[in-house]
């Protein structure tokens, strides 16, 4: 006899679950519903026995190693392993280290949560098999921030990710791993996420080029998600020419991710590579200078830089946008309220959207509620924040700030249609140190979140947007930010490139 292995509530059960909807029933009535479940339960039992849907991993793998000591001396390595890929392609050569939040098959994965370890996920992100088939190397994962909740590198179960321009300095978040390794020439490329600024933030404390790409041009399939409308995945590399051949492998849709709505052949972003900027018209946003929290010098760096993309033939005048001084606070009711519903309630993947789900992640993460007195403060603070808000406020506030991006998209894009980019500073200031371990809680929370104001708007507006080394304050690098239309990645690699190979950014000093 085959056992069922969808169990039948009981009555106390069913009674518990309806005192969780706030019904009431007779005992009568209750039973009644309770007998009516039979045929709808005999369907959870079918889908149950039937084989998921998964696609198939195509090269082998180890579980590889956890490295201590020298070998991982900034603490940016969670497991080293190699996972070859094909005979030949676009990446033969490269060596390409993952955020610990993208899938990859047989190897753990903790997205730097003490309640995620032990997880070792049965598939490959999408990513990981574009890589591979393009003859990529992948030779790890880097350890990133709790379930990438900072935007500092000083909230990882595992430990504080050091800079590699300077020990006891953050390296940024949440892809703090990534960013450090690149930074440190022991790969050079990485894959990073970014919901709020966790590919730029970390790239421009560590003086490494870091892409986020247009919302949904990288398939998201196979990565923890926080929240579907500002998900994103893009490479951090130590050249533009890697960036931009990583981004051509990359990029494009593979039919399992519902951001993805946009074009079915990307273009060959290497061929943007080593073209004149003369007369390219850029937009210095003045609103993106002078934040409370802005180093002085830094905004002066950044400003040199832009002096020197105009010695170089670019049209460079500043603008206002009134705006962008909101779109952190646009952006904050829908980090908060959108994921905890979606990564913490939702088990990371939610509902409500068709694609890839990985029901080996939402059955593992969803221990998290016995053990939610682990989780970093950064995290908890969001949770605290974004639940209180959708108790007293039924997510109206989520709501109106996703009606709001569309303001805020039209404001950008009104400049530009008339200029080919937008540039501003990445971040108000430079690498912080890192907090000590017995650091108060708001030490903790002031530096995960005080440099997102300029990086954060463009997760919600969907523009692509880089961070490229421009200069250093005191040793530490600086960040200049440029943002451009959708889907044109190519003329940020045009101007990137250019300033690359023409300037010596280490040389524009405050």
């Amino acid at each position: 006899m085959t056992l069922n292995t969808v169990k039948m509530p009981t009555p106390e059960q069913l009674r518990e679950v309806a005192s969780q909807l706030r019904m009431t029933f007779t005992d009568e009535d209750l039973a009644q519903h309770l007998a009516s479940f039979t045929a709808g339960l005999a369907a959870y039992d079918i889908v149950d026995k039937m084989t998921d849907e998964l696609p198939p991993v195509k090269y082998p793998r180890t579980p590889g190693y956890r490295p201590s000591g020298e070998e991982n001396r900034y603490g940016a390595w969670y497991v080293k392993t190699t996972v070859e890929g094909a005979p030949r392609g676009k990446l033969k050569g490269k060596k390409i280290v993952l955020k610990d939040n993208v899938l990859l098959a047989g190897v753990p994965m903790m997205n730097g949560a003490s309640t995620l370890e032990g997880y070792v996920p049965d598939v490959d992100a999408t990513i990981v098999t574009r890589m591979l088939d393009a003859g990529a190397t992948i030779v790890g994962k880097a350890v990133c921030e709790y379930f990438c909740f900072s935007g500092g590198s000083h909230t990882s179960s595992t430990g504080p990710v050091h800079n590699p321009h300077r020990m006891g300095y953050s390296a940024g978040g949440s892809s703090s791993g990534s960013a450090a390794l690149v930074a440190a020439g022991e790969v050079p490329m990485a894959i990073g996420g970014d919901q709020g600024g966790s590919i730029r933030m970390p790239a421009s404390y560590c003086g490494i080029y870091g892409m986020k790409p247009t919302h949904g041009l990288v398939p998201y399939t196979g990565i923890m998600p926080i929240e579907l409308t500002i998900d994103h995945t893009g490479p951090m590399t130590a050249t533009v020419e890697d960036n931009a051949l990583l981004l051509e492998v990359l990029a494009g849709p593979d039919g399992l991710d519902p951001r993805q709505y946009g074009p079915l052949k990307p273009p060959a972003y290497t061929e943007a590579l080593g073209r004149d900027i003369k007369g390219l018209r850029i937009a210095v946003v003045r609103e993106g200078f002078g934040w409370a929290q802005s180093q002085v010098e830094s905004d002066q760096v950044v400003k040199a830089a832009l002096e020197k993309l105009k010695a170089l033939g670019a049209v460079v005048e500043e603008v206002s946008i009134p705006l962008h001084r909101a779109g952190i606070a646009i952006w904050q009711p829908i980090g908060a309220e959108g994921a905890t519903m979606q990564m913490m309630h939702g088990n990371g993947f939610g509902f409500n959207w068709q694609g890839l789900y990985v029901n080996s992640l939402i059955d593992f993460h969803s221990n998290w509620r016995q053990r939610a007195d682990e989780i970093s403060d950064t995290l908890k603070n969001t949770m605290l924040l974004g639940q209180y808000m959708l108790n007293k406020h039924n997510g109206r506030y989520y709501a109106k700030a996703q009606n709001l991006v569309r303001r805020l998209r039209a404001a950008y894009d009104a400049v530009l249609a008339d200029y080919d980019l937008i540039a501003m500073p990445t971040l108000p200031l430079t690498a912080t140190p890192l907090p000590a371990a017995d650091a108060p809680i708001s030490e903790i929370l002031s530096r995960a979140f005080e440099m997102l104001p300029n990086t954060a708007p463009f997760d919600c507006t969907h523009h692509p947007a880089m961070s490229l080394p421009c200069g250093t304050v005191d040793g530490l690098p600086v960040g200049l930010q440029l943002v451009g239309k959708f889907y044109d990645e190519s003329t940020i690699y045009t101007a990137a490139h250019a300033f690359e190979q023409k300037v010596d950014w280490k040389s524009i000093t405050a």
